[in-house]
């Protein structure tokens, strides 16, 4: 018997060690009916994800070593949206080297169609209007939108939604910001819209406008890192007792959201999806603006 247990003890070990070298192995998925096995993947075995390039602070970070990524690259696990990422994949069953990573553009994730991703991830906001052509998955972050200004400007002194409107305003084009811009402050001024945060961002510091729209934990990075000498002017409320959410954006249809779900249920229960906030998008507050 002896004999016996010594052999399975050595079997299991041995089994251990090779799993550890070769790094293909993976925890049990820790989510009842939702073996590895049974996700439906674009390759079987792996999770194929995707984000916007360049992926910015403070949902991305530990920077780049490849040309492929601009500004971060996705693989750190560092930042708040890798860090989400990596922790659903590992509650899933999936090692970090079971897990790929692919650019793709903003806009073109929840446009109608087949998609090259299991799922996307870049601060992508569930609106009614997107749901139509994508599968969204339940919140992993709730958000305020904000807007940032120069210190020298006037605007860094408003303190209401409705002193905003007589500034010239900007935000990426087919975001929520700019959705938020013209259908809730209503500025005198046709808003300017870019083709990229990085554009916008750039428009701020040129002084080619008043007051850049963006979600609020993107402020940090845009006046500790991008832009000198500017200010968070103020959080934006929520309009019509809506929450806006940012969600996983899947394939419409795709079941692999239900399991991803209970994933995101169980890290806003034992309180992961919190530490990782507090980790990643810690920072003071601002006011709300009303």
């Amino acid at each position: 018997m002896r004999k016996a247990l010594f052999g399975l003890v050595l079997t299991g070990l041995a089994l251990v060690l090779v799993a550890t070298a070769t790094g293909r192995t993976s925890a049990p998925a820790t989510i009842p009916g939702c073996a590895k096995g049974s996700l439906n993947l674009l390759n079987e075995g792996q999770l194929t994800l995707a984000t916007d390039n360049p992926a910015f602070n403070p949902w991305w970070a530990g920077g780049s070593k490849t040309k492929d990524w601009e500004l971060n690259d996705p693989s750190t696990g560092k930042g708040y949206e890798s860090a989400v990422a990596y922790e659903i994949a590992r509650r899933l069953g999936f090692t970090r080297a079971q897990v790929t990573w692919k650019a793709v553009p903003f806009t073109k994730s929840f446009a109608p169609g087949k998609k090259p991703f299991d799922w996307y991830m870049a601060q992508v906001s569930a609106y009614p209007e997107r749901r139509k052509a994508v599968t969204f998955s339940t919140s992993y972050y709730n958000v305020n939108q904000a807007v940032v200004g120069l210190k020298s400007n006037a605007i860094s002194k408003v303190r209401s939604l409705a002193g905003l409107k007589k500034y010239l305003l900007g935000a990426p084009v087919a975001t929520t910001s700019y959705a938020y811009i013209t259908k809730y402050i209503k500025p005198s001024q046709s808003p300017r819209v870019y083709d990229t945060l990085a554009d916008a961002v750039n428009a701020l510091k040129n002084k080619q406008i008043d007051g850049l729209v963006v979600d609020f934990p993107s402020t940090g990075y845009i006046t500790g890192v991008q832009v000198s000498n500017s200010t968070v002017v103020g959080r934006l409320p929520n309009q019509g007792g809506v929450q806006e959410v940012f969600g996983l954006v899947f394939e419409k249809g795709n079941t692999l959201v239900n399991c991803v779900n209970k994933a995101i249920r169980q890290m806003r229960t034992d309180g992961t999806l919190k530490r990782l906030e507090v980790r990643w998008l810690g920072q003071k507050g601002a006011p709300i603006l009303k």
